[in-house]
């Protein structure tokens, strides 16, 4: 439930920490626009507040073309906690209802089509239908203004199958036209170039950190200031730059990726990557609260890696090892199956190609060899969940390896590893610290534990082998 009070602070202030918390809604312009927007500010009593830009477009404004809400960190807040719901949000934001009709989305969720629209009636005010194209439309506007790609690339790119039907759902979503907006859009930049935005606090030396240790060659690059890495969506292959812009509370990321009809997910998964969209300050709030003897980094984010199928080859290859012996592993295993990209690099292999090798290439006991096997042909068969926490019915992945996958492959904002090492040694040095009270945030604990631990070693598993 929003804060009136809580609003108004931030919007007179500009408070770059509820970007994305919240939208404005002004009655007398018809516009809704970011808390930072540098517009002068609306007198409070022509001003709405909305908890997001969908429950702001369906009660009649439009996104402002100054601030532009389409490039606001997403909030993860106003999606509820609801498990069904939140699952469903991520389908539609991997595209499930531009590849399938909703009665195929509401069998992979195992519900029926009117609990599904109730659900998202409730929680949403808006149908599952409408929620995905205004999201299609938000990233639509996104790339009008920061690229160079024609209407009908950006068209295709943000899910569309027509330009027709593009053109009549942004207008009717946006309030303007396509063309119309990217002539009024101002210059944008040469490539496929984006900035992503995030609510500061955000500790990118601590994450550039943790990334430059478990860097893989060919697949992944780390700078002083920017990650970057070889990614794959489906058959669509590219790899991107992410270059951290602090003074824009941005990153500026360039982008090559063969197929745009792939760049919205894409996209999305960069952003799960750098964790931009994690509200730091209601997390931190919560774990000063919940722990008090803690010292917190501020602003730190969870590492992502490519895919959860990588997280999982990840887990599998460091179990009982350490960081420099896991990291030798996985540059090995990259190095005999990815595939080729541009220059030197690589991609991270498929599940086909490690299921079909001996893997004798990989200096490691011939268990370990079979369990990541068995991983990647049940993942290649599509056996596996989407939830590495069921992947423990595998002989040799116990609760270590798929907490850890679940952490890094899917965001998992609630992961405790109790069984690693590096995570004891540090709670041995803080006084009656309960790791659940830090819940549903015990996945930034652990990485907090990690970074004040300054451990030389990668985190391993005391249960899996």
């Amino acid at each position: 439930m929003l804060d009136p009070a809580q609003c108004r602070q931030a919007r007179l202030a500009r408070d770059a920490r509820f970007d994305g918390r919240f939208v404005v809604g002004v009655t007398t312009t018809g516009i809704y626009c970011r808390p930072i927007c540098p517009a002068p500010p609306s007198h409070e009593h022509h001003v709405r507040y909305f908890d997001s830009a969908v429950a702001a477009a369906e009660a009649g404004f439009r996104p402002c073309l100054r601030c532009r809400p389409d490039s606001a960190p997403d909030s993860p807040a106003w999606r509820g906690t609801h498990t069904t719901l939140e699952r469903a949000l991520h389908l539609i934001d991997e595209g499930a209802l531009q590849e399938a009709a909703l009665p195929d989305l509401c069998e992979r969720l195992g519900i029926g089509e009117r609990y599904l629209r109730r659900l998202f009636r409730q929680r949403l005010g808006v149908s599952p239908k409408t929620y995905a194209q205004h999201r299609q439309c938000l990233f639509a506007k996104q790339l009008l203004h920061q690229t160079t790609l024609s209407v009908t690339d950006i068209a295709y790119a943000s899910g569309f199958r027509s330009l027709r039907r593009f053109n009549d759902a942004f207008r009717r979503r946006i309030g303007i036209a396509p063309r119309e907006l990217r002539r009024h859009a101002g210059k944008a930049t040469e490539g496929l170039t984006l900035h992503l935005a995030y609510r500061p606090p955000y500790a990118w030396t601590t994450l550039r950190d943790f990334y430059a240790e478990r860097a893989i060659a060919g697949l992944e690059w780390v700078g002083e200031a920017h990650y970057g890495r070889c990614l794959q969506w489906g058959q669509a292959k590219g790899h991107f730059t992410a270059e951290h812009v602090p003074a824009r509370h941005a990153f500026r990321v360039h982008l090559e990726l063969d197929d745009l009809r792939a760049l919205s997910p894409v996209v999305r998964r960069i952003r799960r990557l750098l964790d931009l969209d994690a509200d730091t300050l209601t997390i931190e709030a919560h774990l000063a609260c919940a722990l008090p003897g803690l010292r917190l980094i501020e602003g730190l984010r969870l590492p992502g890696v490519g895919s959860p199928f990588e997280a999982g080859v990840r887990a599998i290859l460091g179990q009982q090892v350490t960081l420099g012996a896991a990291r030798r592993l996985v540059t090995r295993l990259v190095a005999e199956l990815g595939e080729p990209a541009s220059g030197e690099r690589r991609h991270f292999p498929t599940a086909e190609a490690v299921a079909g090798s001996d893997l004798t290439f990989l200096g490691m006991p011939a268990s370990r060899r079979a369990t990541l096997i068995r991983f990647a042909a049940g993942y290649a068969a599509g056996e596996m969940s989407d939830d590495p926490r069921d992947w423990t019915v595998l002989k040799g992945i116990g609760p270590w390896s798929a907490n850890y996958a679940a952490l890094r492959g899917t965001g998992h904002p609630d992961i405790w590893l109790a069984g690693d090492a590096g995570v004891r040694r540090a709670l041995s040095r803080l006084d009656g610290v309960d790791p659940a009270a830090a819940a549903p945030w015990r996945s930034y604990l652990t990485l907090q534990l990690w970074s004040q631990a300054l451990q030389s070693q990668e985190p391993r598993s005391q249960v899996d082998d």
